[in-house]
């Protein structure tokens, strides 16, 4: 197993080592691993991803399901925090997204622009904001505008500061794609490097390899590639995503290797809501048993 980095190493000030103590160890396991619910894809994907439960169309079900599954936190958009989290203020943690988009235009371009503030989450009573970063795009130079504004901001605030950092665009779909090892890889890295305290990554895909960089392009299993991300990230926390819905078997071999390899914890929002009640929480429970094992300082 590789070793996770601590609080105390990251360099974190007061505000910043307060909020996510809270996080790691006053919700969920308490033991220094976190699993979160995220709840941005209307805005992300459309209201299609409730059509297998429509029951999670609702905010209020999610926010009663993160309560009763043990979550570490739940991430909305600020129009469903604004409308629907004051109910539950204090009894789980709150990851505002400050920016999104929806998916109807090309992704080539993609930039999420900015609807929220890190104001906006000291306001609400967060604990933590998310900005996603789209790595590989035409924009990345508008995307870097932005995420600097919210970085000093994150800063001044003491507010950590979770980065979905997601490899997108035209070069990124001719270099192994959005979830090849190689580009999942590079946005661990660059999310570290632009100032991230935990970075959001999908699991990554060792066998697609089609134009990738040369260092890239051999053989590696799955645990060696999420070993690399891990490193990459350094002192960045690291979160892996569930992607949409699979396999459980698939799912939870990979929330597995994830954390042998030094992940601070999971972001499952789909594979979790999209199930109904009971089923999710028996979901959950399984990667509880998982998180069990890796405790942290």
């Amino acid at each position: 197993m590789s070793t996770r980095a601590d609080l105390a190493e990251l360099g974190l000030g007061a505000g910043k080592k307060a909020r996510l103590h809270r996080i790691l160890h006053q919700h969920g396991l308490r033991n220094g691993t976190a699993l979160f619910l995220p709840y941005d894809q209307g805005l992300e994907h459309g209201p299609r991803d409730f059509f297998a439960n429509p029951a999670a169309s609702d905010p209020k079900y999610i926010m009663r399901l993160a309560l009763a599954g043990g979550f570490n936190g739940i991430a909305i958009q600020i129009g469903l925090a604004e409308k629907f989290y004051w109910d539950y203020a204090g009894e789980i943690p709150l990851i505002l997204k400050l920016n999104g988009k929806t998916d109807i235009p090309s992704s080539d371009r993609a930039l999420s622009p900015l609807h929220a503030t890190v104001a906006d989450a000291v306001r609400l009573g967060a604990d933590a904001v998310g900005y996603t970063l789209y790595v590989g795009t035409p924009a990345q130079e508008a995307d870097f505008g932005q995420y600097q504004q919210v970085r000093r901001d994150a800063q001044r605030y003491g507010m950590p500061l979770i980065v979905w950092a997601y490899p997108r665009g035209s070069a990124v779909d001719a270099k192994g794609g959005k979830d090849s090892f190689y580009a999942v890889d590079y946005a661990a890295r660059t999310a570290a490097e632009l100032g991230a305290d935990l970075v959001k990554v999908n699991f990554p895909h060792p066998e697609k390899r089609t134009g990738v960089q040369r260092a890239y392009d051999t053989e590696f299993t799955s645990q060696q590639a999420i070993d690399s991300v891990v490193r990459s990230a350094n002192r960045t926390l690291l979160l892996v995503s569930g992607g949409a819905r699979n396999d459980d078997v698939s799912m939870l071999e990979k929330a597995r290797q994830s954390m042998e390899a030094g992940a601070t914890g999971l972001i499952f929002g789909r594979n979790v809501w999209q199930r109904d009640h009971d089923e999710s929480l028996r979901f959950v429970e399984r990667l509880h048993d998982i998180l069990a094992k890796y405790p942290s300082h």
